[in-house]
């Protein structure tokens, strides 16, 4: 695949949609190579954690997680297979990227989540990434989905 940045654009009616499309996102995640990093990026309430929790719910082990949004403590790990790093930078914002997050993102063995992912400094985003931002729209929500990297392209391909 070439290095040109792959889009899908999804619309989500509410939040069933959301949890589903996370479940649906695991699958496409398991089907090529789990073990990467998404970036979550939207306002306040636009429903990146809800995603979340049906992507962890979805994952093998995943229905021993308790998903919450991490705002206070940054980061939860999750029992799942791969093992997940969900980071919340909300609190961030205007900081310096956090070393943990930057670890987690460089580790091949786990799948990174991070809400608030304009918050990350550009210099600080791996090579390969599937963006995940929300975008204003009248009724539910709009997705855009961007794939960097072989292994992100996989799993949009696979969504598609």
């Amino acid at each position: 695949m070439s290095d040109a940045l792959v889009f899908l654009e999804l619309q989500l009616p509410d939040e069933d949609a959301t949890l589903d499309f996370g479940a649906k996102l695991a699958a496409a995640l398991l089907d090529s190579e789990p073990e990467q990093v998404l970036l979550f990026s939207g306002d306040l309430g636009a429903g990146k954690t809800t995603l979340v929790r049906g992507l962890v719910a979805a994952l093998p082990g995943g229905g021993e997680a308790r998903v919450s949004s991490p705002s206070f403590n940054l980061m939860n790990l999750y029992p799942t297979e791969p093992a997940t790093a969900h980071f919340d930078l909300y609190r961030l914002e205007g900081l310096a990227s956090d070393d943990s997050l930057l670890e987690h993102m460089q580790d091949p063995q786990t799948l990174v989540l991070v809400e608030w992912a304009q918050y990350l400094r550009q210099e600080d985003w791996p090579e390969e990434y599937l963006l995940l931002e929300w975008q204003p729209c009248c009724i539910g929500r709009t997705i855009l989905l961007t794939a960097k990297g072989k292994k992100a392209k996989q799993t949009l391909l696979a969504l598609a």
